[in-house]
């Protein structure tokens, strides 16, 4: 069975559509989270993993995995372990290749290529949160920073909306601590999702 996993950060960058019908043959595995969620903690992640007769899976793009080294070889070991060719649109190449007999066998340049990227992933994910603070710091200094205004407070519908995730691991039975790390936010926002849920 041949597969596609798609990852998008959110819901508005709907591209399920599109992807159908350009890859009719694969099951679309499309998960909704940020790339820093470990790919076995993801809802559709867990699912491809565990897809019985696997054999393919294509990604636009090696970030679509993840956006953590040590989490982007643990999937790829995976694969490799259950001879699942992975395959990288953007980059053109698969994870096993045939030799000249017609056996397949890893692709020797592959893992090499794929750990240069996912450690770039990695720091451009670092060095866009450390923008992003930077940034912050520099609007709150010139008096610019516009955050919610002081007082005005959200629906507790507003704000379970927002935070779909959080609800779901929560429901899970996920530990407030977990769910903040799994969903990239902080405990005091767990805390506030947790005391409108109950």
């Amino acid at each position: 069975m041949k597969a596609r996993y798609v990852r998008i950060s959110t819901p508005d960058q709907n591209k399920e559509r599109q992807l159908v019908k350009n890859h009719p043959k694969e099951k679309l595995f499309v998960d909704v989270c940020s790339g820093s969620i470990p790919f076995d903690e993801r809802e559709q992640g867990k699912k491809l993993l565990s897809t019985e007769g696997l054999s393919y899976v294509s990604v636009h793009a090696i970030d679509r995995l993840g956006r953590n080294l040590l989490d982007i070889l643990t999937t790829l070991a995976h694969f490799d372990e259950n001879n699942i060719v992975l395959e990288v649109d953007n980059l053109g190449i698969k994870s096993i290749v045939q030799d000249k007999d017609g056996k397949s066998k890893p692709n020797p340049a592959f893992k090499l290529i794929i750990s240069v990227l996912a450690n770039i992933s990695e720091m451009e994910r670092e060095t866009m949160l450390e923008r992003q603070r930077e940034g912050i710091e520099l609007a709150k200094a010139k008096g610019t920073y516009k955050g919610r205004v002081r007082g005005s407070k959200d629906s507790p519908e507003t704000i379970l909306g927002r935070y779909p995730n959080i609800v779901k691991r929560l429901k899970e039975g996920h530990s407030l601590r977990n769910t903040a790390k799994l969903c990239d936010v902080s405990l005091g926002t767990v805390q506030k999702v947790k005391k409108i849920i109950n």
